[in-house]
């Protein structure tokens, strides 16, 4: 596939018909003055040494030298975005418990961001094997399907929290169960399933759901984050204060490593203690690398190639040649004569200007490079001062944007990052990098839960580029999500009408009892002056007995019928 970077230049194309009908112009002037000076025979007698043919081939190598710049100006790079490789490596499915059991402090900075840290660490290592991301608590879903695209991996990575999980708990056999759902469906790959938890199982089935897991081929290891001491469940709201359950205790969570033992013994893998040392990243290296691996066909990332090194090589050919082809015939140095002096100072001018962008252009290009050097090194705040620069350089330089939206997206600086991703996509020409930077608009938007926003930007990445399925799979997430967040908006709209009305009712009923009290003292005075005449007799009696063995029985047949529908999962923990 072929494109041009900065296509803009190629309007430069446009001085190519003026030149050669200025070069029109002058030849035929300079017949006409033939004409006028003798006959045409008589002339070319007296000037055996001139041609008429070399200047031609001289104007045309300029004029084609000119042609090339331009496009190399334009920076053609050829190759396409996406390419399916070969690859000798293993499928890791990493589900990783994001119940509010893992905010506690135990481990620093928190079992979560250290979970979140040995994953980013794991993933850095991999090379040609395929990984993908479920997170799960009471409930479980797949993050990111799998794929060996491990920046996508890194940034679902960095947005997973708590508060994605609607359904509160640890329910770790239905996270293996998705696990064994998610590998592909090639044989004799090493095919592993990293569960990281705190081990608070509160559905039970984890241990026969890792056999099972085992029987199809998969390895189950277990990642132990937290102290078996425990430690308090912090409240998300960002407070000092901790959960509470029930009957009003602190919420202690401890490691329980005996279960984790035993699911990673029924899953043919290891269990490892997770701490505040490198020790559990290196043990989990090790235990992967004896997995078998096979060679696996997957779609991989590669920028375009630059091609402006082989028009470079051509314009200097060509201007090399035409300073030795000479005018005339005479092979004498002395009567060389390229041009007069109008044209060669129009030429120089014409030079200069060209070579002013070209600097410009190659100066954002050397900006960005070092901005990308930054930005894998993990020095974001350099990277983004390197991609600023390299915006002041050419503001209509896309990738610069692109990268800028990347870098500010990684430093938490959302709303800038979502603005350079717009800039980008504005300028942009190649559908596919406009379809990455509608994706990363979305996946801020996501974060921010601005659900509805996420979604068109999903859309506009898949109306560009169909058969990206990370952006399909996160419009259907969004979509989801932005259900729940619409029903929880509606449910609160009903609760503060409810009690609003119980107020108001209740007032009204306060009002009514303050009139009514009078009457109702007179008509208890009234009923203790009244004889007792609607005394309760034998029949009425046996009535009301037997309604209420009638009313027992039909309770019975209830409860009977309700234990025998399946019974739903219901989750009395919420850490």
């Amino acid at each position: 596939m072929f494109r041009f970077e900065d296509p803009q230049y190629l309007y430069l194309l446009a001085l190519i018909p003026v030149l050669v009908f200025i070069r029109l112009l002058m030849i035929r002037k300079r017949r006409n003055q033939l004409r006028k000076m003798g006959d045409k025979t008589l002339l070319k007698q007296m000037m055996p040494d001139v041609s008429v043919w070399r200047p031609l081939v001289k104007f045309s190598m300029l004029v084609t030298a000119l042609a090339l710049l331009a496009v190399m100006l334009a920076r053609p790079q050829m190759g396409t975005k996406i390419k399916k490789e070969k690859r000798v490596g293993i499928e890791t499915v990493i589900a990783m418990d994001i119940s509010n059991s893992m905010r506690a402090t135990d481990v620093e900075p928190s079992r979560l961001e250290r979970s979140k840290m040995m994953v980013e660490r794991l993933v850095d290592n991999f090379k040609d094997d395929k990984i993908a991301l479920l997170v799960f608590a009471g409930d479980a879903f797949v993050q990111l399907p799998i794929t060996s695209d491990y920046v996508s991996a890194k940034m679902f990575l960095s947005s997973i929290d708590p508060s994605m999980m609607v359904n509160q708990g640890t329910d770790i056999a239905y996270a293996i169960k998705m696990g064994t759902e998610s590998f592909t469906q090639q044989k004799g790959v090493g095919k592993a399933i990293i569960i990281i938890t705190d081990g608070e199982d509160h559905e039970g089935g984890a241990v026969e759901a890792a056999k099972e897991a085992r029987k199809k081929g998969m390895f189950v290891y277990v990642l132990g984050v937290g102290s078996t001491q425990g430690a308090p469940v912090p409240v998300a709201d960002g407070s000092n204060e901790f959960m509470h359950d029930q009957t009003g205790n602190t919420v202690m969570s401890k490691l329980n490593e005996d279960m984790c033992r035993q699911i990673a013994k029924a899953g043919g893998g290891v269990y490892i203690h997770v701490e505040n040392n490198s020790n559990a990243q290196e043990q989990l290296e090790d235990a992967l690398s004896n997995l078998s691996k096979k060679e696996m066909e997957t779609e991989a990332y590669s920028e375009y190639d630059e091609q402006f090194q082989a028009f470079g090589i051509l314009i200097l050919l060509l201007l090399i040649l035409e300073v030795m082809l000479l005018e005339s015939k005479n092979p004498l140095l002395m009567r060389l004569r390229l041009f007069k002096r109008n044209k060669k100072a129009m030429l120089l001018l014409l030079i200069s200007t060209l070579a002013i962008p070209a600097a410009h252009a190659q100066n954002d290009r050397q900006l960005i490079k070092k901005g990308n050097k930054e930005y894998r090194a993990g020095n974001m705040a350099n990277a983004e001062v390197d991609y600023r620069k390299a915006q002041e350089q050419n503001p209509r330089n896309p990738q610069a944007a692109y990268n800028l939206g990347n870098a500010l997206f990684a430093q938490d600086k959302d709303s800038a990052a979502v603005e350079q991703y717009e800039r980008g996509v504005k300028m942009e020409v190649s559908p596919r990098r406009k379809a990455m930077g509608y994706h990363n608009m979305g996946v801020v938007c996501q974060k921010n839960k601005l659900y509805g926003e996420a979604i068109e930007a999903y859309k506009n990445a898949l109306r560009l580029n169909p058969s990206d399925n990370e952006s399909r799979y996160n419009l259907e997430l969004c979509k989801h999500q932005q259900k729940k967040q619409q029903q929880q908006q509606q449910q609160n709209q009903q609760n503060q009408q409810k009690d609003q009305n119980g107020q108001n009712e209740k007032k009204e009923q306060e009002k009514k009892e303050q009139k009514q009290q009078p009457k109702d003292q007179n008509k208890d005075q009234q009923k203790q002056q009244q004889p007792k005449e609607n005394q309760m007799s034998k029949d009425n009696a046996e009535q009301l007995l037997n309604a209420a063995m009638q009313q027992e029985k039909n309770t019975q047949q209830r409860m009977k019928q309700a234990m025998q529908k399946p019974q739903q999962r219901k989750l009395e923990k919420n850490w």
